[in-house]
């Protein structure tokens, strides 16, 4: 990759705007500048203050779709010379306004779709006094502003008599030399020639319009051999000021090269994946490139023993005939994953622990294919999950874990050895008393484990499937209620962790209100006729100590939970928890939890 760097005069790169010489790459977004925006901008370019680089990518090289700028009408669109990377909005709202000779349509700041055409205060620009931004004048296209619902014009530009009257300038102009010398012909006439007037027209040609052919436009030219990955990673660094060029967008202008929509293509599949499976809305373009590129990866390796990856450049890579020779076994393998995910009662991207952990799980169902059914596979399958989950490991950067897991565990379901995520997977004591909020992968992997087990409505009895999860708003609340341990001064690291939690449903909570697990108990039984002995079989559902809690012992209740939650954990990691009697989990809970 090389660069050189130029300044090209503001007025050609604006003809190469309006020739379609310079365009847009596919992936740029559109143009969002408000009308504040753009009446100060052209303040400072009358100023010749700096209005920042811009960033250009000599086309020929990476195939990008290119796209016209707003407000460019040709047809057809030739092929271009230059992309622009960085300076769309700037470049896009200098077009519009300083040389389509059309209406801007912009908006106001709170958003309303208006169209304006802008004039230049000529006395407030001579005024070294005046706010420049108040002599840029946004008037709309109709020329004329009124008061008084209409009945009242306060200001009238529409006749060149009007604006030669109160030295009013079209910006659209600036750049039509033949228009320019027109309207300066006739502001010296419509003045009869007078001196004074001559003299403010000199002084405005000279002050004013010279400052906007002599402006140049700092820029940042990449040659046509900057590879792909390149173009993404320089477009986020540049483009600090908007939103993060995504892999997905890149490759849907790659893609369109080949006359393919990768976004429409992908509108029409996020329908389809989210139709039945609420989780799989957590799914985005991206992953979905990337779960393909790992599959891509994992199969050319079985065949040429290549390294297995994913990474952002291993997307960028991907050709689009592998995308569509595996596109629809992916999207088969998120659907089998979102089932194995329900049956495990993760029902929607809210309770779902990480979402980057779909990639893998998805790439290896697509893989598997109806094998995932086996119970043997499947088994297999969990138990690998929940050591990503519970033991946590697919919190940050996870490519390479990708990678690592679709080869550990095909080759363990065909025989092999433990994944080395199941292998290396622990989950401390302690670990229990610091998951507070559902912001930990592990508080709601939990919660989930909890339903899995069979935990019941402490009111209803009702156990938590799909149906009842969403009708009966499940989620995860505190059995020993918040307001009754703050006013017995209960350590908050303690009544407000997960041991104290469990999954119901909004209704119960709010019956459960704020009092003493042995009152709102007694209250269930009573309100809701609730026989002790079915109440106690729903308690230890959640694997909750019944008679610490009917007596109010918090401590204890604490230390027997965080046994039983323990013992749910090895079940679903398949592995022993160590460190129940270690020194640190024996000064967090008071004692051993012992298994």
């Amino acid at each position: 990759m090389s660069f050189r760097t130029a300044e090209p005069a503001l007025k050609d790169v604006l003809d190469g705007i309006a020739s379609g010489q310079i365009q847009l790459p596919d992936f740029q977004r559109g143009w969002v500048w408000d009308d504040n925006h753009i009446r100060s901008l052209i303040a400072s370019l009358s100023l010749s203050y700096p209005i920042g680089a811009v960033m250009f990518l000599e086309a020929g090289g990476v195939p990008f779709k290119p796209r016209l700028f707003a407000g460019v009408n040709l047809q057809p669109a030739p092929a271009p010379k230059t992309l622009v990377l960085d300076g769309q909005q700037r470049l896009t709202s200098m077009y519009l306004a300083l040389r389509s000779g059309q209406p801007v349509p912009t908006r106001t700041e709170k958003g309303a779709n208006i169209r304006r055409l802008y004039f230049l205060d000529m006395t407030q620009c001579l005024d070294e006094s005046a706010d420049r931004e108040d002599a840029v004048l946004s008037l709309p296209e109709t020329l004329q502003v009124t008061s008084d619902f209409g009945r009242k014009v306060d200001l009238d530009v529409r006749t060149p008599d009007l604006q030669y009257d109160q030295r009013l300038f079209p910006v659209a102009l600036l750049f039509d030399i033949q228009g320019f010398m027109a309207w300066e012909s006739g502001f010296s006439a419509h003045h009869q020639f007078a001196a004074e007037a001559m003299q403010f027209m000199q002084r405005f040609r000279n002050e004013i319009w010279l400052r906007f052919q002599q402006f140049k436009v700092p820029a940042i030219e990449l040659t046509q051999d900057t590879p792909r990955e390149a173009v993404c990673q320089v477009f986020e660094k540049v483009n600090t000021g908007g939103v993060t060029l995504t892999v997905f967008e890149l490759m849907t202008a790659t893609f369109a090269a080949d006359e393919f929509n990768l976004r429409d293509d992908w509108e029409a599949r996020q329908e389809r994946l989210t139709a039945k499976h609420d989780v799989l809305t957590a799914v985005d373009g991206t992953s979905f490139l990337t779960a393909v590129t790992l599959l891509a990866s994992y199969r050319r390796h079985k065949v040429q023993s290549t390294p297995v990856s994913c990474k952002r450049a291993d997307v960028l890579k991907l050709p689009l005939v592998d995308f569509k020779a595996l596109e629809s076994d992916l999207e088969k393998g998120f659907k089998r994953a979102a089932e194995l995910l329900a049956e495990e009662k993760i029902f929607d991207d809210r309770s779902l622990p990480y979402a980057t952990q779909l990639i893998p799980l998805s790439a290896i169902c697509a893989h598997l294919a109806d094998r995932t059914t086996q119970h043997g596979v499947k088994q297999k399958l969990l138990r690998w999950y929940w050591s990503g989950v519970l033991g946590e490991l697919y919190g940050g950067a996870n490519e390479t874990r990708f990678a690592m897991d679709i080869q550990d565990v095909v080759a363990w379901v065909e025989g092999g050895s433990e994944p080395r995520t199941v292998r290396d997977a622990n989950f401390a004591p302690t670990r229990l008393l610091s998951l507070q909020s559902r912001l930990a992968a592990a508080y709601k992997g939990l919660a989930a484990v909890l339903m899995k087990h069979g935990g019941r409505d402490f009111v209803s009895g009702t156990p938590i499937d799909l149906n009842t999860y969403f009708n009966n708003a499940i989620d995860i609340h505190h059995v020993f209620p918040r307001a009754w341990c703050e006013k017995q001064k209960l350590p908050k690291e303690k009544w407000n962790s997960v041991v104290n939690k469990a999954p119901l449903a909004a209704g119960t909570n709010r019956f459960i209100s704020g009092d003493a697990p042995s009152v709102y108990l007694a209250r269930i039984q009573k309100a809701k006729q609730v026989a002790p002995d079915s109440l106690d079989e729903f308690l230890l559902s959640h694997v909750i100590p019944v008679p610490a809690l009917r007596s109010d012992d918090f401590d204890a209740f604490v230390r027997q939970r965080a046994t039983a939650l323990l013992k749910l954990i090895e079940q679903a990691m398949g592995k022993t928890i160590v460190g129940r009697d270690s020194e640190e989990t024996v000064k967090a809970f008071g004692a051993e939890l012992s298994s």
